[in-house]
């Protein structure tokens, strides 16, 4: 599991480093080191537990050891697992900024025109741009009546093994569903794990099928904090963070060679293909 494996690469350096402050916003949840470096992740706020404290007896966090919240990764209650994966990803920054590159996941991203783009998560701004260079898009989301034409996220494990591309929120590190969805994604020729949750860690990703890291670091950490605990979210704090990719190299299970019969190296499925839904450019439906 890539928890595990962000968990194992982190601990001992998470042993040296304390907490300076925590946000638990309705949006994300922010984690500051005192060393100056930040992280986020998202807050599931409709999977906390009942009652007015959610965290009951695990305050203060602020002054303890990263290690200690770093492994709330592993905790089987999701704001436990926003708290580790902002820690992660705060003590994650320094080690993987000087192989990351600035800018948008869609001009890093080599999409063609035949392709089938499968998106984990809906990311409102990427949808009219990757319909335009595609074949077909389709969409996985959790909330019903995100916009027309999405489907719920419990299809995407049987749906993804029909795609060449799957674009994966790292919001699937936080509710524990994105092991099935990189075995769905094995045989996709691009894999990617994109928004401000996600980890930039590279060498957590060995042996599975990603492809890309799209992340964010924090460059005005106080900021971003205000904006947490203000019930912002992306949008708000985006001015205070920068946009970066990392590309992986030398996949694991997902690294399957291309055949004239199979040119993107996907396997297949089995299933019967994505048809397109008509009217609506680029959108893919059963």
């Amino acid at each position: 599991m890539i928890t595990e494996e962000i968990t194992r690469l982190l601990g001992a350096e998470a042993k040296s480093i304390r907490i300076a402050d925590v946000r638990i916003g309705l949006g994300y949840t922010a984690v500051l080191l005192e060393s100056g470096r930040a992280g986020v992740a998202y807050t599931f706020r409709e999977d906390l537990p009942s009652g007015c404290s959610p965290l009951s007896g695990e305050r203060p966090l602020a002054g303890r050891n990263a290690d200690e919240l770093l492994v709330y990764l592993l905790s089987s209650n999701p704001l436990q697992r926003a708290l580790g994966l902002a820690t992660a990803n705060a003590l994650a920054w320094g080690r993987g900024r000087t192989n990351c590159a600035e800018g948008d996941i869609l001009d890093a991203l080599a999409l063609r025109p035949d392709d089938r783009v499968g998106m984990v998560g809906f990311f409102g701004p990427l949808v009219p741009r990757i319909e335009d260079r595609v074949a077909s898009l389709i969409i996985f989301e959790r909330t019903s009546g995100m916009a027309p034409g999405v489907e719920p996220a419990e299809r995407a494990s049987a749906l993804l093994p029909a795609c060449s591309v799957a674009l994966i929120s790292s919001t699937t590190l936080i509710n524990g569903s994105l092991d099935p969805l990189l075995h769905a994604a094995m045989g996709c020729r691009e894999v990617v794990l994109l928004g401000p949750s996600t980890p930039l860690l590279p060498e957590a990703c060995a042996g599975t099928p990603v492809t890309w890291l799209s992340g964010i670091v924090i460059t005005q950490p106080r900021e971003v904090l205000r904006v947490v605990s203000e019930g912002g979210g992306t949008r708000e704090f985006s001015s205070y963070a920068r946009k970066v990719n990392s590309r992986i190299f030398g996949r694991g299970l997902g690294d399957i060679e291309p055949s004239p019969a199979n040119p993107r190296g996907a396997k297949d499925s089995g299933k019967p293909p994505l048809t397109m839904l008509p009217g609506r450019r680029g959108r893919t439906t059963l």
